[in-house]
């Protein structure tokens, strides 16, 4: 079989490749410059955009003897991820742009031309399981509870995944770096990337403020009054405690919370942390990386990248996922995933769009 492996100059892409290549599969690297200007080395840097990233998947493409590419990837990355964040942001929202990246770049634009130039499958060193099932590959949550990534490839639909493989799915983390290690592969002990990776020194307002400008504003209390003043309301985001440069301290002398972001009236409300609670959430845009819901069911979602999955009763209503909680969750933003699952199967996911108490 003829394989793609998408690598980005960490150890967990290396070791997948590797792994591959030990399958018998014929194995070509690739590695996908996303940034315009990669000039920046991991020096300082958090993200993996950087031109070490590229050379450090070169050696390693090297020490497993495969062919290797850099394929420029940066206009579609540029519109379909860093354009998306801004807008999100600017629109009141909070997106995940790593899941957005899987959706439209490393399952998408990788997967097609891929497949194009006839590859059969593109393995990439995310931790989550694929699973041949009675109606198709069935994707599952990791071994390794702390690496798994089920929940950013959420919106990977069902040809997708026939067209993917995950071989680190059922490895600890640590049973990975050794591995790296054996294999003589010098990114054994390489940190792992992480926060938003077009945004290397870890300023997301700063980045935000370049992009949509300052448009200072009220904050207010649930009440309406005005407690202090915010720069833009691309600062906030649903949940947010720290940095509200609020003046006034609650009556109660309880932290307050950001309840609601509207860009529209430039107004960013606060309030306490019982205000945050919600019973009821909707995501629209579904992707079903299983069948497609068509009744209700009891199952589990999970609303952030690294939260609990929390019991609840799914249904698809006018279009919409609805999410029927058993307990109530705080900090739900719109513009983040709800991902659906069944157990440690990933059955869907949808972009939040509202909730209700």
């Amino acid at each position: 079989m003829r394989v793609l492996a998408a690598m980005s100059g960490g150890v967990d892409s290396a070791v997948a490749a590797a792994r591959a290549v030990d399958a018998g599969h014929e194995v070509t690297g690739v590695h996908l410059a996303l940034s315009k200007n990669p000039q920046s080395y991991r020096t300082g840097a958090r993200g993996c955009c950087s031109k070490e990233d590229a050379h450090d998947a070169r050696r390693a493409a090297d020490v497993l003897g495969i062919p290797f590419y850099v394929w420029d990837l940066s206009d579609e990355f540029a519109a379909d991820v860093v354009d998306d964040f801004v807008a999100e942001y600017a629109a009141g929202r909070t997106p995940n742009p790593c899941l957005r990246c899987n959706e439209k770049i490393k399952f998408a634009a990788v997967l097609q031309r891929g497949m194009a130039l006839g590859f059969d499958k593109v393995c990439t060193g995310h931790y989550a399981r694929l699973v041949e099932g009675p109606e198709g590959i069935e994707m599952h949550r990791a071994v390794d509870t702390g690496k798994d990534q089920s929940y950013v490839l959420g919106v990977l639909t069902q040809d997708q995944l026939q067209h993917s493989l995950f071989p680190l799915g059922d490895s600890l983390k640590s049973a990975v770096r050794a591995e790296a290690d054996r294999r003589g592969l010098a990114v054994a002990d390489k940190p792992d990337s992480h926060d938003i990776c077009f945004i290397a020194d870890g300023d997301t307002a700063g980045f935000l403020d370049r992009r949509l400008g300052t448009r200072p504003g009220v904050i207010a209390d649930e009440t309406g009054v005005t407690i202090g003043r915010h720069d833009g309301t691309h600062h906030y985001t649903v949940g947010q405690r720290k940095g509200l440069k609020i003046g006034r301290p609650a009556a109660d002398g309880k932290p307050r919370y950001v309840l609601d972001i509207s860009p529209v009236t430039n107004t960013i409300t606060v309030g306490p942390r019982d205000s945050l609670l919600v019973r009821e959430i909707a995501g629209i845009r579904p992707t079903w990386t299983d069948r497609p819901i068509s009744a209700s069911w009891r199952g589990q979602v999970q609303v952030r990248a690294h939260g609990e999955a929390v019991p609840a009763v799914i249904s698809y209503e006018d279009e919409r996922v609805v999410a029927r909680l058993d307990e109530p969750v705080a900090g739900v933003a719109a513009g983040q995933a709800l991902v659906a699952y069944r157990g440690s199967r990933v059955i869907g996911s949808a972009t939040i769009a509202g909730t209700a108490s």
